[in-house]
Order: structure tokens, then C-alpha cells, then sequence
């Protein structure tokens, strides 16, 4: 088995949240990356997994567990890991030149030397000629390389990769991905491991020797399946649909839990996210669902090329569908249940009274705040008070979200209405006609 490079072990990492309380973002998670391995981590928003790749560069540490480098604790930046943000993360004010050579100028490598590096960093990765060149001036997929020039011209053991692909246009992050796995292959970067965190299934397929799938609430590794395909690989080949079918069902197979909940039990339950799934989304995945050629049962894949609606984007909108109870999902596949088919078939005002129901039955959120409206005289109540409540197991933006999906589905289920300016929560008008 090849040597061990980063190794987590039992690691836990809790954050503040507005209340002050702790909120639990990491619990017992192990995992190792091994010489010679890229490695792909698949999870939902907010599951902890760039808080991972944090952990493994040393920026932050970890409250319980070890994490180790080389079989040393880590204590800090370590030398041998580099890391690629989403968001790019350069100095604007800085040319291209400048920007590659940040690191080296840190650990106090002469101006001759690090230029030398700079520049042979910048060629690597298909920059040569845009050295004095400023952020600005590039493109986006012209700013990302940059940050992988400066992450590579450390010549790091570990290369970690935070979404790095993701705020690119498709056909420009497919030709990036290509062009590092093109280095990695030929060996011309010294990089003995590379972790990738995507939301992209299908790029984790088309990368990784192994696929994880995080869970959430708190964040830790919950599957793994071993890719044993050589690279490159053919995207539209039977063995790579095939994984990326199984990956689907894996990510699939943690969705939220339905069913009737006490008020009791809301502020437990209020710890499950939301999907961030738009009711006009749901509609129309359920549209296409429900017709030709799919017919009922769609394969996840196959619905992402139809809806053109990103792997996250479907997910989302299939965990929506999964806990309003008109959809189930079974090993990659989303099935239309019977009341799912009926809602197809519904005219507006049918399926916004089946919309509000299934909130009721199954959504705690959105049940608590309509029982709030029923037992206050006034039938108004402001928003901050249920983003209190929110915040006992959430962190303030998940709160928000939360809440803010909640208000959508119940805007749209006639549950409520909402004041945009005044942030307050009332009755239906209709509703609150009838009770003077």
C-alpha cells in the first residue's frame, strides 16, 4: 500500500455560532491520501469539506483527533501542501509574475531564484507571455491558472483543490482539469498527491482514483468508491456512466427525513437544512419527469443533460422533491410516487393546495411558523424570531438560508405571506379576513 501522505484521525472541528453556541461542523472523520492517488470529495453546501481542506493546509485546527503530515502532527502551514481556491485569490494590484511569486518570496527565497521559479510555473501551466499582465486583465480561466501556478511553484508533495473549477463556464474548467490531469500523468509537477473537494460528479469520476461522499451535520466521510479506470477517460464510455450512476445513488441515499413532527421536536429537527430548491425548479423536473422518454422514473445523469441544471442543482431540487413526498430516489434514479404524478396533472390552484399540505406534513420549518401565525391574536410575527430559533442549530447564514427557503415554499403553499421591508410574517389575507 503506498505511504501515507495526510492522515486524519477521529478529527472534530466546531465553530460559533452567532448565539455563541458551538456548532459541530467535523465529528470522527478519518481519511488518508496516499502517494499517487487523486482523490475527489463530494458532499452538500455547508458539510464541512473546505473546512477538511483548511484543516490538512494547517490553516486552522482541528479541536479533537490528529491530523498528520508525514506522520508528524501538523501544526500550522506545512511546507509540502498547496492549495487552490475557488475564488482565485489574487492580488489585484500585483501582475501575474508578482502574484506566482508570493509563496516564495514568504520563506525568504532570493529575487533571482524565485523569479526563475515564477516564470517556469507560468509556462507550465500555459501563461508564458502574460507575466506583467494584472488580474484584471485576464480572463477567468486565465486567473484560476495563475493560482495553480502559485500553488504548483512551491512544488508541494500535497496539491488541495477547493472547488477550483467551479466558478469557471464548463468548456474552460474542462480544459483546466484536463491540463492538470496532462502534468500529473507525464510527471512534469513533483505533486505526490491531489485532493479534489467538487461538486461536479461527473469531474470527480473523470479525476479521481477514489470518490468520497461527505455527510453533513457534522461533516464526515459517510462512502468511498474506488475508481480503477486509467486515465484519460472517455466521459460517454459504459465504465464511467456506470460510476457516475453510482455515485449518484450514493449521494442520493442521505436525503432528509420525512414525516410528521411534534413541536417538541421542531428545534431537533430544525438542524436539517433545507435543499436550496426553487418551487418554479421543482415544477420543472417534475414536468420533465413526468414526460417523455423518462415517463415516471428519470436516471439522475440522464435528467442533468435534459434540465441542463448543475449535479448540485439537481440534487437539491431531487431532496426537495424526495421530502414533500412526490418523488422517492432509488440507486441513481428519481421516481415520480403517485401524488408526484397527480401534482403534474394538477392546475395551479390543485397543486399549490398539494404544495401547502406536504409543507405541513413534512417540513418543521414551515409547519412551526404557521403554527405560530394560527396561536398569535394579531396573526403577524417577525422574522428575527424564528431566525432565533434557527440559530440554536445553525450558523447565521444557514439560518438565513433556511429561513428564506422556508418563506418561498410557504409564500407559494398560500401558508402565509411575507413582507419583504418589514421582514413580518402573516396570515393569508384570506385567511386573516375570516378570523376578525
Amino acid at each position: 500500500m503506498a505511504t501515507p501522505i495526510v492522515e486524519l484521525k477521529s478529527v472534530g472541528k466546531s465553530f460559533r455560532s452567532a448565539d455563541g453556541s458551538a456548532r459541530s461542523v467535523l465529528d470522527g472523520v478519518d481519511f488518508t491520501l496516499r502517494e499517487g492517488e487523486i482523490v475527489a470529495l463530494l458532499g452538500q453546501s455547508g458539510s464541512g469539506k473546505s473546512t477538511m481542506l483548511r484543516l490538512m493546509a494547517g490553516l486552522i485546527a482541528a479541536d479533537s483527533g490528529e491530523v498528520l503530515y508525514r506522520g508528524l502532527p501538523l501544526h500550522g502551514p506545512a511546507d509540502g501542501i498547496s492549495m487552490v481556491f475557488q475564488s482565485f485569490a489574487l492580488f489585484p494590484w500585483l501582475t501575474v509574475q508578482k502574484n506566482v511569486e508570493l509563496g516564495l518570496e514568504a520563506k525568504g527565497m532570493p529575487a533571482e531564484e524565485r523569479a526563475r521559479r515564477a516564470e517556469a510555473a507560468i509556462e507550465l501551466i500555459g501563461l508564458s507571455g502574460f507575466e506583467g499582465a494584472l488580474p484584471r486583465e485576464l480572463s477567468g480561466g486565465m486567473r484560476q491558472r495563475v493560482g495553480i501556478a502559485r500553488a504548483l511553484v512551491m512544488e508541494p508533495d500535497v496539491l488541495l483543490m477547493d472547488e477550483a473549477f467551479s466558478a469557471l463556464d464548463v468548456l474552460t474548467g474542462e480544459r483546466l482539469r484536463e491540463d492538470i490531469l496532462e502534468l500529473w500523468e507525464s510527471g512534469r509537477i513533483s505533486t505526490k498527491a491531489i485532493l479534489v473537494v467538487s461538486h461536479n460528479i461527473e469531474e470527480a469520476v473523470m479525476m479521481a482514483d477514489r470518490v468520497l461522499v461527505f455527510a453533513s451535520d457534522p461533516g464526515r466521510v459517510r462512502d468511498e468508491l474506488p475508481v480503477r479506470l486509467s486515465r484519460p477517460r472517455e466521459v460517454e464510455s459504459s465504465e464511467v456512466r456506470g460510476l457516475i450512476d453510482n455515485v449518484y445513488g450514493l449521494m442520493t441515499t442521505g436525503t432528509l427525513r420525512a414525516g410528521r413532527v411534534t413541536e417538541k421536536e421542531v428545534k431537533l429537527r430544525l438542524g436539517d437544512r433545507l435543499p436550496e430548491a426553487e418551487v418554479a425548479r421543482m415544477e420543472v423536473v417534475l414536468e420533465v419527469i413526468a414526460d417523455e422518454p423518462f415517463l415516471g422514473r428519470a436516471d439522475l445523469p440522464k435528467l442533468v443533460a435534459e434540465t441542463e441544471l448543475a449535479d448540485e442543482e439537481l440534487l437539491d431540487v431531487s431532496s426537495a422533491l424526495t421530502l414533500l413526498g412526490l418523488a422517492v430516489l432509488d440507486h441513481g434514479d428519481i421516481i415520480l410516487t403517485p401524488l408526484g404524478q397527480q401534482y403534474v396533472r394538477a392546475e395551479n390552484i390543485e397543486r399549490k393546495e398539494i404544495f401547502g399540505r406536504q409543507l405541513l406534513e413534512h417540513v418543521p420549518l414551515v409547519a412551526y411558523i404557521r403554527h405560530g401565525l394560527e396561536q398569535d391574536p394579531s396573526g403577524d410575527l417577525h422574522e428575527d424570531m424564528f431566525l432565533r430559533l434557527l440559530r440554536f442549530s445553525l450558523n447565521e447564514a444557514d439560518s438565513n438560508s433556511a429561513l428564506r427557503i422556508a418563506i418561498e415554499w410557504g409564500r407559494y403553499g398560500d401558508l402565509f405571506e411575507y413582507s419583504f421591508n418589514t421582514g413580518v410574517i402573516k396570515m393569508p389575507e384570506s385567511e386573516a379576513v375570516a378570523r376578525e
